[in-house]
């Protein structure tokens, strides 16, 4: 089965080895992705709303140019910096789903990549 590497550019690009996104077959599995504006390549980190709104748009953004959206979605994995924050990324997390949520973990661990508070990786299929 053949992969296909999906990116845009209205998602930060990858600050390592490894692509946004690759589909395969009906399967989409996006990297895990933290709070950087693409626009500007700064982090949004006023606070852990809007980095997590962040977030969200940048996994929405590689949804769309995959041609899918957030109802696609089967499974989510959530990276914390602390568990005090999971209230808040819940909610903001909510609010970009309809009803039928996708499989879930979250985790905090010892540190993210650029020391942000939150990144969430997708698992979607067609």
């Amino acid at each position: 089965m053949a992969k296909q590497i999906i990116k845009t550019a209205q998602a930060p690009a990858p600050i390592g080895p490894y692509n946004q996104a690759v589909k395969s077959g009906d399967m989409l599995f996006i990297s895990g992705q933290v709070a950087i504006d693409p626009s500007t390549s700064e982090l949004v980190l006023t606070n852990i709303n809007e980095e997590t709104n962040q977030v969200m748009k940048n996994l929405s953004e590689i949804l769309k140019e995959a041609g899918m959206q957030f109802s696609n979605v089967v499974k989510t994995t959530i990276f914390l910096s602390d568990m005090q924050l999971f209230a808040e990324v819940n909610e903001v997390y909510g609010k970009y789903f309809d009803t039928d949520f996708p499989a879930r973990e979250t985790v905090a661990v010892k540190g993210l990549p650029k020391n942000v508070n939150v990144e969430i990786s997708m698992i979607a299929m067609v």
